[in-house]
């Protein structure tokens, strides 16, 4: 074990935070008034931890205030779904697909969904795996540039620079596809794909708004699907399923009607001082989405959605006024599910 710091992307920002290195595996403390350590990246990483014992003794022996922690959180790795540990455990919903095969996947999907991988084809979508370039990050500058809003929130990466986007889209290069979906000689949508084994994690996935009408969001996921087959992955995931007691969203119902489904996957809670079995036991680290009851999120959601485009709207007029001869960003809307993730 080695104490040191790691660089760590949060929001449009990068930071240096202090980590304890445990086999390898990095372990940071996030939070403020609860403080949590959990491994970085943990939902990218290739296998789980493998001695939770010594990351619990490290971190009580360790000096630095940077790296006190009230409890240590660690899951394991689909598709294993029976609990490992003894550990205080809740599961967290993971949405993934079950892969056999390209055409088992197909054969279950929806009818809808079957047409719209069938209509972005027609439509004249191409779909190709490509390097890590700078003409393609210069295409992935101008698709986050194009709403700032998406999935009714600000989009982390709507304004980032082209060296920005390098640095975020060079982590786990060894292990990764860029996927990318073109109409003509334009990119209108991109998915990033990290292998872990057995099982492969969807990074990012963004369609342009401009060419919702050609679903390729839709033909982006059938793609990495057939990679998937190719490279005998057992398991697909794409972020959670439900996120909190966060049950309704159009991200979900994109991702139930393009196969995936919840899988619930242990996750340890151990506690390592008594505020943090305190908070373990009222429930207090699940946080806002963990507490609050869905109708109160569901209200709390709509409001900020309004919020944004009442925002966005007075910065249109703002621009409209002071500066009538430049070319604006042209206004994004929040289009139906599967266009906007």
């Amino acid at each position: 074990m080695a104490d040191n710091t790691i660089e760590i992307g949060i929001g449009s920002k990068w930071i240096t935070v202090p980590a304890l290195d445990v086999g390898g595996k990095k372990i940071v403390v996030r939070g403020r008034w609860i403080k949590r350590a959990l491994v970085w990246d943990e939902e990218w990483l290739e296998t789980e931890v493998e001695d939770p014992e010594a990351c619990v003794r490290l971190l009580k022996e360790q000096d630095l205030e940077e790296l006190r922690a009230d409890f240590f959180t660690f899951s394991q790795k689909l598709p294993a779904t029976v609990p490992k540990y003894s550990y205080p455990m809740e599961r967290d919903s993971v949405a993934a697909i079950r892969l056999t095969s390209f055409k088992q996947w197909w054969e279950k999907l929806p009818q809808e969904s079957r047409k719209n991988v069938r209509r972005a084809r027609k439509g004249g979508v191409t779909v190709i795996v490509r390097q890590l370039k700078d003409d393609l990050i210069r295409g992935l500058v101008e698709l986050n540039n194009e709403c700032a809003v998406r999935q009714g929130r600000r989009f982390v990466h709507f304004g980032k620079t082209f060296d920005q986007v390098r640095k975020d889209q060079s982590s786990f290069l060894d292990r990764s596809n860029f996927v990318c979906a073109y109409y003509g000689d334009e990119l209108i949508g991109f998915l990033k794909i990290v292998y872990r084994g057995n099982v492969a994690s969807i990074l990012q996935l963004v369609p342009k708004v401009a060419h919702y009408d050609k679903r390729p969001a839709n033909a982006l996921i059938a793609s990495a699907v057939e990679l998937c087959e190719a490279k005998g992955i057992s398991c697909l995931a794409y972020g959670m399923f439900n996120y909190g007691n966060k049950h309704d969203s159009s991200l979900r119902e994109f991702k139930i009607r393009n196969g995936f489904e919840e899988i619930l996957v242990p996750r340890f809670h151990i506690p390592l001082t008594t505020k943090g079995a305190l908070c373990l036991r009222l429930k207090l680290h699940r946080g806002l989405l963990g507490i609050l009851p869905h109708s109160a999120i569901k209200v709390g959601i709509g409001a900020r959605a309004k919020i944004y485009d009442l925002a966005q709207s007075i910065s249109r007029c703002s621009s409209t006024t002071e500066r009538p001869n430049r070319n604006r960003q042209m206004e994004c809307s929040n289009p139906p599910a599967g266009s906007n993730i």
